[in-house]
């Protein structure tokens, strides 16, 4: 099991560069021009996993509401509760899919590999935007990242 979930992080790499998907883990162009939806309200929930690391990972929140267009800041804390330094990468998931769409990041630990120190407890920020054109009947979505963790000196899913 262990060298299974070992193995997604190469494989999730290939899947996105062959799909076109590879975005997920660049950060995107801040739009200056995008207006605020007042007109209505979208909950994001956001979750936070492990696979295969002895880490505690956690949203500061567990969700916010938002106008479609409107900037969002949120904090991520990661804890690493070994005696010993690690090497993590963590993949984004949206539910609904089509969330991917319409979400635009800007600032995301997931955009590079994090390395703890034992015992080292981290804050990391997401900010990002739901554009404004996401389907009106779409009112909650999920932001969701996996932690996996990558051998000493591998580099991570978007270093080249």
């Amino acid at each position: 099991m262990f060298a299974f979930g070992y193995a997604l992080v190469p494989f999730y790499e290939k899947f996105c560069e062959v799909t076109g998907i590879n975005n997920l883990l660049q950060p995107d162009v801040l739009v200056q021009e995008t207006q605020v939806d007042t007109s209505r309200w979208i909950t994001v929930e956001l979750d936070a996993n492990t696979r295969g690391l002895p880490w505690q990972f956690k949203p500061l929140q567990s969700s916010v509401r938002i106008h479609p267009g409107e900037p969002v800041n949120v904090m991520y804390e990661i804890t690493n509760n070994s005696d010993r330094e690690i090497n993590g990468q963590a993949i984004p998931s949206y539910s609904p899919r089509s969330l991917e769409r319409y979400l635009r990041k800007f600032e995301c630990f997931c955009f590079t590999r994090q390395v703890l120190k034992p015992n080292e407890v981290r804050q990391m920020p997401v900010q990002f935007v739901i554009e404004p054109g996401i389907p009106a009947d779409i009112n909650t979505v999920t932001i969701s990242y996996t932690f996996f963790e990558l051998p000493g000196g591998t580099k991570a899913i978007n270093e080249k």
